[in-house]
């Protein structure tokens, strides 16, 4: 057994599945939590030391160890979170949150309410961090440290393959609803209105859902660019992101990954190139991303050095579970003056989640859609102690909130889209997901192993 460490950091070796042992971890704890993913490396963070909530006009902070404080939420909400959450943490330990879809509502008009939280964030009291060949646990003691380990150690013993069983969901709800929003979007674009809106749907989930067992069981359907298993602010979600909204590092500088222009992805290697050349081809949906990278560079450059921002990779395909993408890259260094802060607001919505331009997309998706989006097509935000900032675009998402469960997909739509086919699209987008939902109380295909991992992790 490894000594108590008097610090409150903790490293070990580690040889189990990062994903599986998270999402157990996730499944064990009755405290909020996220489990953020990034190529293999997972996150695991439990509890609120100190919370930061934007509302319509107001932000406050509250916790443990300091007084509550509210301060007006003024023309740029997130750099009012952002002084406050840094007062918080004093900059030096790690934080992370959600931003809904309505906060877009206080950077390009809309109604915001103050009894509505569009964007929450969290210094959690521990953490783990894990990678395929370590693991780093951080709590405050020695004695939170043991106890997290011994977490550790139980969840690399509990946590397994899930059941699979699947919960069955009707891709075609609101179907015709959703025709009729499109065709009326195309009508906006010819008049003049937009150029791009993303119109979504969303469709119940029936029964109970293992949301733990259905984030492994996606994830190994998917390569998302993220994923993540979040519980807190009244939110639960198992998503598989398939871009970042924005990552701003250490030396300031700023990527974007716009997807725009989707083709199925069924895994008939034949069938699927061909339907990857289709997209290259496609006027239509080479015009959509064509447009969508033009936004992002305007916003790049309204927070960055002019002459830093550039296209990294453009027209590339990406593959997303059941779907492939048009992808394209995009970066640029923050400009003096310009913070993380900046940059996230000036790429949030994420243009392949709202429309072009922002403001009257808005206006569209508030005509097409009957509910408000709340998380979907938000972000989950990491933030870093060393100031790295990493936002991921909550699509390919099962969401739950108030007893009810759904999923929710969107296309986007300009002037020459056809209602049916971004129909179809939708349902594409949709089988990313429904294809991965286990059922509550399932029979999990639990495998041992894990437990090689156990002896790693507890040797002395």
């Amino acid at each position: 057994m490894i000594c108590p460490d008097p610090t409150p950091e903790r490293a070990l070796p580690f040889a189990g599945d990062p994903i599986v042992v998270a999402a157990a971890l996730c499944a064990a704890s009755d405290a909020p939590h996220l489990l953020y993913e990034r190529d293999g490396a997972v996150v695991w963070s439990e509890g609120e030391s100190a919370v930061v909530e934007v509302a319509g006009r107001s932000v406050r902070s509250y916790g443990t160890g300091a007084a509550a404080e509210e301060r007006p939420a003024g023309a740029h909400p997130l750099a009012t979170a952002g002084r406050l959450l840094e007062a918080r943490i004093g900059g030096t330990v790690s934080a992370h949150g959600w931003l809904s879809f309505e906060l877009t509502h206080a950077y390009h008009g809309g109604e915001t309410r103050d009894d509505e939280t569009l964007a929450r964030f969290v210094v959690p009291e521990r953490e783990i961090h894990l990678t395929a060949t370590t693991v780093v646990l951080r709590a405050d003691g020695p004695e939170a440290l043991d106890d997290l380990e011994r977490r550790l150690r139980r969840a690399m013993v509990e946590g397994g393959e899930p059941s699979a069983e699947r919960v069955a969901v009707d891709l075609d709800e609101h179907a015709d609803r959703y025709r009729v929003a499109v065709a009326d979007a195309v009508r906006a674009i010819r008049a003049g209105e937009l150029d791009k809106a993303i119109v979504s749907r969303s469709v119940a989930v029936p029964g109970e859902v293992d949301l733990p067992a259905s984030y492994v069981a996606g994830r190994r359907g998917h390569l998302p660019a993220r994923s993540f298993l979040l519980r807190h602010g009244g939110w639960e979600a198992a998503g598989f992101s398939p871009e970042i909204v924005a990552r701003v590092d250490t030396a300031g500088s700023v990527t974007a990954q716009p997807l725009a222009g989707t083709r199925a992805l069924t895994g008939d290697a034949e069938a699927d190139a061909v339907r990857r050349a289709e997209l290259r081809r496609d006027a239509k949906e080479v015009y959509e991303h064509a447009v969508s990278v033009r936004l992002v560079q305007e916003e790049l450059a309204s927070v960055c050095r002019p002459e830093s921002v550039c296209t990294e990779e453009f027209m590339d395909v990406a593959e997303r579970g059941s779907v492939q993408h048009l992808a394209s890259r995009l970066r640029g260094r923050l400009a003096e003056g310009s913070d993380r802060w900046d940059a996230l607001a000036a790429l949030f919505p994420a243009v392949t989640a709202s429309g072009i331009p922002k403001g009257p997309a808005l206006d569209v998706i508030r005509r097409a859609e009957d509910t408000g989006r709340g998380l979907y097509s938000g972000a989950i935000v990491r933030l870093e102690a060393d100031g790295t900032l990493d936002a991921a675009l909550v699509l390919r998402t099962v969401l739950r909130r108030d007893g009810r469960t759904w999923l929710r997909a969107g296309a986007g739509v300009v002037a020459g889209s056809d209602p049916e086919r971004e129909l179809e699209e939708t349902r594409e987008k949709l089988r990313a997901v429904s294809g991965h939902l286990v059922p509550a109380n399932a029979s999990a295909d639990r495998t041992r192993s894990e437990v090689v991992g156990v002896a790693a992790v507890t040797a002395s």
